[in-house]
């Protein structure tokens, strides 16, 4: 399992990526900057990556780190959407599930807000 940061206003996000396809795709291209999109309690970017659907969930958990194929995406998921009913955390077409943040700064997320400057960077000894 790799792990990477995810720095974003003045936050520093731990988190935990899967064996899966996606997540190397994603992994292989860090560092990556972008600017934070919001929408709900999802937080989510473009990135340099294209893959295509691997195994992708209608449902997501809480802390969840996801690739949305249409919009070539890396989404974090801290709590409901738009689109979710009541209890559920639904994006807003099936996702890759990637990975996950640490919980504990679950809450802090909730700070963030659009426009802000993002950073995924590989943690020390991941590789």
């Amino acid at each position: 399992m790799k792990k990477i940061k995810i720095l974003v206003g003045k936050l520093t996000v731990e988190a935990t990526l899967n064996a899966t396809k996606t997540a190397e795709a994603v992994y292989a291209k860090l560092p990556i900057n972008a600017t934070t999109n919001i929408w709900g309690e999802e937080i989510y970017f473009t990135i340099p990556v294209k893959c295509p659907a691997e195994n992708p969930k209608a449902l997501v958990e809480l802390g969840d780190l996801c690739y949305w194929v249409p919009g070539k995406a890396f989404c974090i998921f801290f709590g409901p959407t738009p689109s979710s009913c009541k209890g559920e955390i639904r994006p807003a077409s099936p996702v890759n599930v990637i990975g996950k943040i640490d919980l504990d700064f679950v809450e802090s997320l909730k700070t963030i807000g659009d426009g802000v400057k993002i950073s995924v960077i590989k943690a020390e000894g991941s590789d």
